[in-house]
């Protein structure tokens, strides 16, 4: 089963897009290194303000015919076809690819509240096609609306970014028990909550550094901790240049790697 990860969160500007997007393309170069025989990576945009389609391939006028809107909007029987259709290649690199996000899909909720099967108009089709690809990424909204639980229904790794934060740390538990509904409730048990992404993180705050710990001592969620990023001016900046962060500073550090790993983290 090709894994597909999803990140979500119902709170915006925790960097959702930026780790989406990085993951993606950092995914593909570590399968590439690593010589496996397919490193082509999907990362699916189902954000209507399409700031990952954005960055990765220098275009936001996707529309009724070139984008998620148009597979959802698609037949059943032939939206597996329309999804390779609207699948671009990504300025970025040339094994991610990318299904791109249109301001239509504001409108695509309204419109599909209510059809029967609305929830899996995204799994359906991509279910067909994921094979073709290493893994999958879905970006989502910030917020639990229709196209957010179409993502989760997708994936199979539900990860969390989160910034150190009191009221970001509290609301964590509400966003993994939203999570664990849509998997209990639409019965998709290949669902699992695989990380927390702990964003933005600067140890010169005393608030930041005492929250981390907190998370990091956590009976449950501190063994769903796969990685945490630091406050950096790379990763602030690199999108504004449509860059990723490899590109923008190769040296900007990463992952902390004193932060212990989930065994169901991703790779790279």
């Amino acid at each position: 089963m090709t894994r597909v990860y999803v990140l979500t969160n119902h709170k915006g500007g925790v960097g959702k897009s930026t780790s989406a997007t990085n993951i993606a393309l950092g995914l593909a170069g570590v399968l590439r290194r690593a010589g496996a025989a397919n490193s082509r990576i999907l990362l699916i945009d189902t954000d209507s303000q399409g700031h990952a389609s954005l960055v990765t391939t220098g275009r936001n006028d996707y529309g009724a015919d070139n984008s998620l809107y148009t597979v959802l909007m698609a037949d059943r029987a032939s939206a597996p076809q329309v999804l390779v259709n609207c699948i671009v290649p990504s300025a970025w690199d040339d094994d991610l690819h990318v299904l791109p996000a249109s301001p239509l899909l504001e409108s695509a909720e309204p419109e599909l509240i209510g059809v029967a099967g609305a929830p899996y108009r995204l799994a359906d089709p991509l279910s067909r096609i994921a094979n073709q690809y290493a893994a999958v990424v879905i970006d989502t909204r910030p917020s639990f609306s229709l196209m957010t639980e179409m993502g989760l229904l997708a994936a199979t790794d539900a990860i969390v970014p989160v910034e150190p934060r009191y009221l970001e740390t509290v609301g964590l538990m509400s966003v993994i028990n939203r999570i664990n509904e849509v998997r209990e409730g639409w019965r998709h048990p290949d669902l699992r909550i695989s990380g927390i992404l702990v964003t933005k993180l600067d140890m010169r705050v005393r608030g930041h550094k005492h929250l981390l710990e907190e998370l990091k001592a956590h009976s449950v969620l501190g063994k769903l901790v796969c990685g945490v990023i630091p406050a950096n001016e790379a990763v602030s900046y690199a999108h504004q240049n449509h860059q990723s962060v490899f590109v923008y500073d190769p040296q900007a550090p990463a992952v902390d790697p004193g932060v212990p790993r989930s065994t169901a983290a991703p790779a790279g």
